[in-house]
């Protein structure tokens, strides 16, 4: 069975996809009727962006073109595996990505509270999951980063301590700092306390990406 589980991955990466992690849903868990297991999937790093830049809905100028591509492009993976594609922009109701990732536990809670993946680090993001009719064997999830992270550098990166231990994230003192002119750094290169995880300077996720992420998040600024 684990061989199964190896193919769904190739054929993923051949998407320029990468299984981030799976579980067997059971009651209360939101998967959709008859998932027997569930993967995640996110950007396949290093070299995604150009992939992606590439692509007709990148360059159509239509709105929300990652989420168009990721419609695309994991609604016929999971067409060809007799699966189901279900989406994070998919609502309301919305599916419990959150959830999920964590209960593939290849996700945990970092210390400043964001999620953080084995592989990806505080860069993690899902483009979908992948909802299987049958019940496939999955590999062991491994250690937590951040278990063995001694200098936990998340925990003073942010400039404006919007990001901290110990409590919620502060989104609107973060706004407000990233419509500043020191804020333009983390709007340009992407959130400060992500960059500073070693996991995530290792994932090869290009500045451009994270610009186009932080527009998204912050479209005010986008538009000065």
């Amino acid at each position: 069975m684990a061989a199964v589980y190896q193919e769904i991955a190739a054929r993923a990466e051949a998407r320029h996809l990468r299984v981030l992690g799976g579980f067997h849903p059971g009651a209360g868990d939101g998967a959709p009727k008859g998932c027997e297991t569930l993967l995640l999937l996110g950007p396949a790093e290093p070299g995604f962006w150009p992939i992606f830049r590439a692509s007709s809905e990148f360059r159509d100028g239509a709105a929300h073109p990652l989420d168009r591509w990721s419609k695309r492009v994991l609604g016929a993976l999971a067409e060809g595996l007799e699966g189901r594609a279900v989406f994070p922009s998919d609502g309301p109701p919305y599916a419990p990505f959150i959830a999920w990732a964590k209960a593939t536990g290849r996700v945990r809670n970092s210390p400043v509270g964001i999620l953080v993946h084995d592989e990806a680090g505080l860069m993690v993001s899902f483009r979908g999951a992948l909802a299987l009719p049958r019940r496939i064997e999955l590999p062991a999830a491994p250690p937590c980063p951040c278990e063995s992270c001694v200098t936990k550098p998340c925990l003073d990166a942010c400039p404006v301590a919007a990001l901290a231990a110990g409590r919620a994230y502060d989104v609107p003192r973060c706004k407000g700092f990233l419509d500043t002119g020191p804020g333009r750094d983390c709007m340009g290169r992407g959130c400060a306390v992500r960059r500073a995880c070693p996991v995530s300077r290792n994932w090869g996720r290009q500045e451009a990406q994270s610009a186009f992420h932080m527009r998204s998040f912050h479209p005010r600024w986008a538009k000065n």
